[in-house]
Formats: structure tokens, sequence, C-alpha cells
């Protein structure tokens, strides 16, 4: 009967979703709000159905977790179009770099003197909580892969960057914390865990993306092979890059996101830096779709676009999943009470604070900059690093109070991050637009077109 019941929850909120996907969009809610507030009802204290333990099943959650995030990277890197020589990287950069580094080193020293930490356990706590989320923050993100406006586009390129860049600073946690070796004065964490692992997993994801990608559109243009299965081309490449990373050293993570960049790359230089044709995009029936495919032209738009809309229909999926089973484990007696103010430091302080330092310089708006504030929207990624933690020998006594407090905090940036989205993006985009409109009227150089303004006139051309 438990059985039963769980078909009738699941296709009873998967219905309502879908139905009310356009009422969603105008009202200041998100669907991972509403998967949130789902799973607290299911768990213990609601209706009881739902029972998950973080603590007994972190092994699990890890592979759960860690699957998400990497659908999720490879779908930011395959809406990525910009080439790396493009100014608009230097944001994104910034932020998973810079940005990150003081975030960590803030959050460390609130750990160390704000709440009795020990150092490594600090720097871990830095370190899971640093890297903005990929998976819940798909509404800040560029909305195609034509989207050129520096708000979306760094927030995306932050997300795809930051979940690998953050690895080294795991690893230095438990090497601090004794489980891991970091070598004398740190030596062999600034070799491998840094130099090595970043370098091994961008290359090592670049290179398999380019020569699968090409390999994929020799055979389709030549030959007229190697047709129709793009979802298993996308989902062989993740794997593929993700664990040729790990057998290096390298960075999975950062090996898939360079993957999806490495494919959109070859979309790129096929078209000369136009949009992709939008027949791509519209082939209906499987011959139509093959045509497409085999284009000497259009094969290269035509793999990179569907293995992105493959990809964003999996992570549709996996966020429902992952979010509903973290509803699950909301409750007032888990929620820990030095939450009640860190996590308003971190949303308020140390972001914003971390964000400016890292953007001192750039071309941004004050507006973007304080949008991007905004918007570090902590999620899966999170949880990942802290199972991971935990699977690596974090001690009991840290790995309660740390995981209780990462819980809460990605459970209050899906409710206020979510509330927010709606108002503050329609308010920025619709800014945007009218800077443009003043452009053009003046006669001044446009600056980057926003989302929706882009979109609108590539529709209408």
């Amino acid at each position: 009967m438990t059985g039963a019941i769980w078909f009738v929850v699941v296709g009873v909120l998967l219905v309502a979703i879908a139905l009310s996907r356009s009422v969603l969009i105008r009202l200041p809610l998100s669907t991972a709000m509403l998967y949130l507030a789902a799973g607290f009802f299911l768990g213990p204290h609601g209706v009881g159905l739902l029972r998950v333990d973080i603590y007994t099943q972190s092994a699990m959650w890890e592979r759960i977790t860690e699957v998400a995030v990497l659908i999720s990277l490879f779908g930011a890197g395959l809406k990525l179009r910009a080439p790396m020589t493009d100014g608009s990287w230097m944001t994104p950069l910034r932020l998973a770099t810079v940005s990150m580094t003081v975030t960590v080193g803030l959050v460390t020293l609130v750990g160390v003197y704000g709440m009795g930490l020990p150092v490594g356990a600090a720097v871990l706590l830095g370190a899971i909580l640093a890297p903005t989320d990929p998976v819940l923050a798909s509404d800040v993100q560029v909305t195609h892969p034509t989207d050129r406006d520096r708000l979306r586009f760094g927030l995306t390129g932050e997300a795809g960057l930051n979940d690998g860049t953050a690895f080294p600073f795991v690893m230095l946690g438990l090497g601090l914390l004794g489980l891991h070796e970091i070598g004398e004065m740190g030596w062999r964490w600034f070799a491998v865990d840094l130099l090595w692992a970043v370098a091994a997993g961008l290359g090592v994801g670049a290179l398999l993306g380019t020569l699968v990608g090409r390999l994929v559109i020799y055979l389709r243009q030549v030959h007229r092979e190697a047709v129709g299965l793009d979802d298993f081309l996308a989902l062989g490449l993740i794997a593929l890059s993700y664990g040729v990373a790990l057998l290096v050293l390298g960075y999975g993570f950062l090996a898939v996101f360079a993957a999806g960049l490495a494919l959109r790359r070859i979309e790129r230089q096929s078209t000369g830096g136009e949009a992709p044709p939008e027949d791509v995009a519209l082939a209906g029936s499987a011959a139509e779709a093959d045509e497409v495919a085999t284009d000497p032209e259009k094969a290269p738009a035509y793999m990179a676009q569907a293995a992105l809309g493959f990809v964003e229909q999996l992570e549709r999926i996996g966020v429902v999943a992952v979010v509903l089973l973290l509803g699950g484990m909301i409750s007032w007696n888990f929620l820990p009470g030095v939450a009640l103010w860190f996590i308003p430091l971190l949303f308020l302080v140390i972001r914003p604070v971390s964000v400016y330092v890292g953007l001192l310089g750039s071309s941004t708006t004050h507006v973007q900059r304080g949008m991007i504030a905004w918007f570090g929207i902590r999620g899966i990624g999170s949880v990942y690093y802290l199972t991971y933690a935990m699977q690596h020998g974090l001690p009991e006594e840290f790995s309660r109070a740390v995981a209780a407090l990462v819980l809460a905090t990605v459970a209050v940036s899906a409710v206020v991050h979510g509330i927010s989205v709606t108002p503050l993006m329609g308010l920025y985009t619709r800014g945007r637009e009218k800077e443009e409109a003043e452009s053009s009227a003046s006669g001044q150089p446009k600056r980057e077109p926003s989302a929706s303004g882009q979109r609108n006139r590539e529709l209408s051309s």
C-alpha cells in the first residue's frame, strides 16, 4: 500500500507543477520552494511518509547529490557560448577564485572565533558553503546560449566553476583535521590538490569534450552515422570526463563543466559566432531530426542543442528528487541556534563583501554587483561537499553541528532566494530594456542586451 501511495503523491506533485508553471513564473515563488514544502509535509513533522537521515545515509546522499551536480554542471557549460577570450568571462572567473577565497576566509574566521570550531573544521565549513549552486540557481542563469547579459552570464559561470574551485579548500579542511595528507607545510595540498587537480580537471574535460564532439560531427557529416542518441552522448561524456579526471587526480566537477564548454565551442566555431539556426530546435519528427543532425552546416548546433535539452530535462527531475528528500529532513528541532545569526551574516555580509572584493575594478555596474551579491544561492553542491566530508571520516562531534548548519542554510536559501528571484529579476530586466531603449534613441553604443530583450529580437527576426 505504501508503494501505491508514493506513486500517487509523486504523480500529484508533478502534475501540479506542470499545470502551475505559468503561474509560478509570475509569482514570487520557485519550484524548489514547493518541492521543499512538499518534502516537509511528507516528512516526520507532517504525515510521516518520508524518513531520511543524512547521518546514517551519507553514502547514499553523496551519490545522489554528486549525480545531480554533474548533470547541472554539464548543462551550465553548454549554456555558455562566449569564447574564453571574451571579456564576459572575467566576471565568473573573479567570482570563482577571488570571491570564493574571501568567502572561505571570512567563514573560517567566524567559525573559529564565533563558533569555537578548530581551524580545520572552520575551513571545511567555509568550503562547503562558499560555492553557489548550479542546480537551484536556474532562474538567475542564462536563459539560452546566446544570452550575453553580464549578470546572468556571471552567475552561471560562477556556479559552473566554483563547484570545482571549492574542492581544494575542502581538501585543506580535511587535511587540517588529519583526514587527508597535505604534506609538510602544505606542499602536497598546493602542488596536487590545488595546481594539478584544477589544471587536470579542466584539461581532461576540454580534451574529451573536443575529441568526442568532433568525432560525432565527423561521423554525422561525412558518413551520416551516430545519429539519434544525443541523450546517450550527453550522459556518456559526463561519465567519461568525470571518471578520467578522477583517475588522474583531477577535479571531476571542473572536467564535466569544461566538457560542456567544449561541445558548445565546436558549435560556435562552426557557425562563426552567429546564433544557431532556428530550425535546429524546431526539428520535430525523427526524419526531420536526422536530416538536421547530419546537415554539414547544422550538425554541430543540433548536437549541442539536443544535448542541452536532454540535460535540462534530466536536471528538473533531479531537483524534484533531491529537494523533496531535503524537505523531509527539515525540523525545528534540527535548526541549530547558531543559524539564527550565521545565515543572515553569510547572506547579508560575507557574500556581498566577497563579491565586491572580487569584482573591484570590473566593468559590472553597481546594480549588477548588488544582484550578484544577493543571488549567491546555496544548494545541492553544499550538501554534496558535506556528505563527501562525512564519508571521509569527519568526526561526529563536527559532522552533526556542520550538517545542521549547512542544511539550514540550504533550506533558508531556497526560500528567501525563491521569493525574491521573480520580482528582482523582473526589475532588473525592465531596467536593462529601458537602458537599451534610451541608448538607441540617443544613438549611443548599446550595452550587452538583456536576456528577454535579446530573446525577443531573435524570435522576431
